[in-house]
């Protein structure tokens, strides 16, 4: 029986909200411990580079294998995989808990990023999976609302559990909190989450060990430099792009070559030239994370450094763009199907004049108010937020195959990634030089802010040329459901 006319996974939306569940503990873990390494320094008298390698070590580990992660759940099967990877990310995050020392905490932080970019990808490939037409546009939706509270609210939960467990060891439950969680939704997973079919080919055969290598050392040699970038600088790691664009361009050739040869790629390259509005939506998705991601960083370095704020003060601050983002993505959802790629310029231009009126306000008014001061803008521009990351991503995976669902999510999803690490490092560095200069903190914040929009206002460009080559969207047909007897 096709696709089109068989019933609908009766389970299929609490299978998505396990799913999201997992999810959300994998991405909350990019952000939330950020506030906790004061205390991990005090609890293990960890140095200042081993503390900075429990957050990029995990950035970096994640960003490394979520296409990996995606093609092993496109031929092992979702639910499988999803088991699999849930499984490491609570035994990683127990053993990061339970850290006598530095090394220990960094081993784990690598492992458990792992396991969280083997995860990640599994959602994504799920909702294609299991919802198509407009249903699948408000799967995305409730995806994009994960997404967007992960980010902003990982400094808040960071804060609170520090402040309930204390500043020794309270970082110890910032990982210990995902083990009961973890295994919750591993039980839940097993009885809800669809089995795939039975392999007709032997797995080796689908498995591109090369093309792994390739891409492997491919982001390795583009996110290492990023994320140390703040450490190390740019002049010691200065070779590695290039060795990056060398391997890149390898990497495309050995996957062509295997297409040619009727082989099982781990990226078929066709997926970005040969499917409509896949590389355009990819690169959306890149360029706004590169002016999304970097804003946290320079938040937390303002109102903690420049201000005096506490960790839990900081977080709250910018918790009305974790609300905005949350309703707007939900919104957006239910509308994707109808608006389509209007809804990402309307959420785009929204985040430009909400971050930029940040900019403006908060060194025009005293450092007593400031946080009053940017809730408004920053909830106008969580609310825009949510409608740039819940309907790009319905949009570029729309016309994926099925069977290309999980190394489609992870492709998207690495591109992500690497503009984070673009963004986290430029706004730094911006940050950074304006505070140095006469304006001190405050210039510092609007500097960033400007520059956060002059990133974001790139990506509306993408999206109006996006729209230019597909101007008008049909609504969605409903396609006739019959029971599986």
């Amino acid at each position: 029986m096709s696709p089109e006319t068989a019933e609908p996974d009766p389970r299929r939306w609490r299978a998505l909200a396990v799913t999201l569940t997992a999810g959300f503990m994998s991405l909350l873990d990019v952000s939330i411990v950020n506030v906790a390494l004061p205390s991990i320094q005090r609890g293990l008298g960890a140095s200042t580079a081993g503390v900075q390698w429990v957050v990029s070590g995990y950035a970096l580990a994640f960003g490394l294998v979520l296409v990996s992660g995606g093609r092993l759940g496109d031929a092992l099967g979702r639910r499988r995989m999803f088991l699999i990877a849930l499984s490491a990310f609570v035994l990683t995050s127990a053993l990061a808990g339970a850290a006598v020392n530095e090394s220990m905490l960094v081993i784990a932080r690598l492992l458990q990023g792992m396991a969280a970019g083997m995860l990640t990808p599994q959602n994504s490939g799920l909702i294609q999976e299991l919802f198509s037409g407009a249903e699948r546009g408000r799967a995305f939706g409730a995806f994009g609302t994960t997404v967007s509270l992960s980010t902003a609210v990982g400094p808040v939960l960071g804060g609170v559990i520090i402040a309930l467990f204390g500043a020794e060891s309270g970082w110890r439950w910032v990982f210990f909190v995902n083990v009961p969680i973890g295994v919750l939704a591993f039980v839940l997973a097993l009885r809800l989450l669809p089995k795939a079919p039975k392999r007709s080919v032997p797995l080796r055969s689908q498995l591109d060990f090369v093309g792994v290598v390739l891409l492997g050392v491919t982001v390795l040699g583009v996110l290492f430099p990023l994320v140390r970038s703040e450490q190390d600088g740019w002049g010691v790691l200065w070779w590695m792009p290039p060795v990056a664009v060398v391997f890149a361009v390898g990497f495309v050739w050995w996957e062509r070559r295997l297409v040619r040869r009727g082989g099982s790629p781990l990226l078929d390259v066709r997926l970005f030239t040969a499917t409509p509005g896949y590389a355009t939506g990819a690169t959306i998705g890149t360029v706004y994370f590169a002016g999304f991601a970097g804003i946290w960083l320079v938040f937390a370095l303002f109102f903690q450094q420049g201000l005096g704020y506490t960790p839990l003060e900081s977080g709250l601050v910018v918790t009305p763009f974790a609300l905005g983002a949350a309703v707007s993505a939900l919104l957006a959802g239910r509308l994707v199907a109808r608006l389509g790629r209007v809804l990402t310029l309307t959420g785009l231009c929204l985040v430009a004049v909400g971050l930029g009126a940040v900019g403006v306000i908060a060194p025009l008014v005293s450092p007593h108010v400031t946080g009053f001061a940017v809730v408004f803008p920053l909830l106008v521009a969580g609310f825009g937020g949510g409608m740039v990351i819940s309907p790009n991503t319905t949009l570029t995976l729309e016309r994926v195959p099925t069977r290309m669902a999980g190394v489609a999510g992870g492709a998207l999803q690495t591109g992500q990634r690497i503009g984070s690490a673009i963004g986290i490092a430029l706004l730094a560095s911006v940050f950074h030089v304006g505070i140095d200069s006469a304006g001190g903190y405050p210039t510092g914040l609007r500097w960033a802010m400007l520059s956060a929009v002059a990133i974001v206002l790139v990506a509306l460009v993408l999206a109006v040329l996006d729209l230019r080559r597909r101007p008008h969207r049909t609504p969605q047909p409903k396609t006739r459901t019959v029971r599986v007897s």
